[in-house]
């Protein structure tokens, strides 16, 4: 997981809009077995990318680096029935300052202060590049 590789589909506006929202993202990961896993997170884009912050000791960062498959859901802020889907992959990954910067930032967007909780091992962000990317309208 070095560079961000070319999206196959570009992200939409909907899908951009809801990211750069307080939108709380559902990324789904494999498990070993295969079964999916399913987290609640913040998230972000660069307009390209989706973009979401964890840490290395957590399962979904130990998933993703074990398959980089990936889905997110985006809900609408005011209409959860209505949602933004990108299917894709992990292809990079940022570590160090940057990455404890980001979660400061996510933080900032989402709680209006500072990160609250103690780090237990690295903070990573997760580039994820969109390769289907749905918009689904109706309520």
């Amino acid at each position: 997981m070095n560079a961000a590789a070319a999206p196959a589909q570009p992200l939409s506006e909907k899908a951009i809009a809801r990211a750069t929202a307080k939108t709380f993202a559902v990324l789904t990961t494999l498990l070993p077995d295969g079964r999916p896993q399913s987290h609640v997170m913040w998230v972000d884009t660069d307009g390209t990318n989706l973009i979401m912050n964890t840490e290395v000791h957590r399962r979904k960062y130990r998933n993703v680096a074990a398959d980089p498959r990936v889905t997110i859901l985006l809900p609408d802020i005011e209409n959860p029935y209505i949602f933004s889907e990108v299917r894709g992959r992990v292809t990079a990954e940022i570590r160090g300052p940057q990455a404890r910067e980001n979660i400061e930032e996510l933080a900032m967007k989402y709680m209006g202060t500072a990160y609250p909780a103690p780090i237990q091992s690295e903070r990573v962000i997760l580039i994820i590049s969109p390769e289907r990317v749905y918009d689904h309208e109706r309520p």
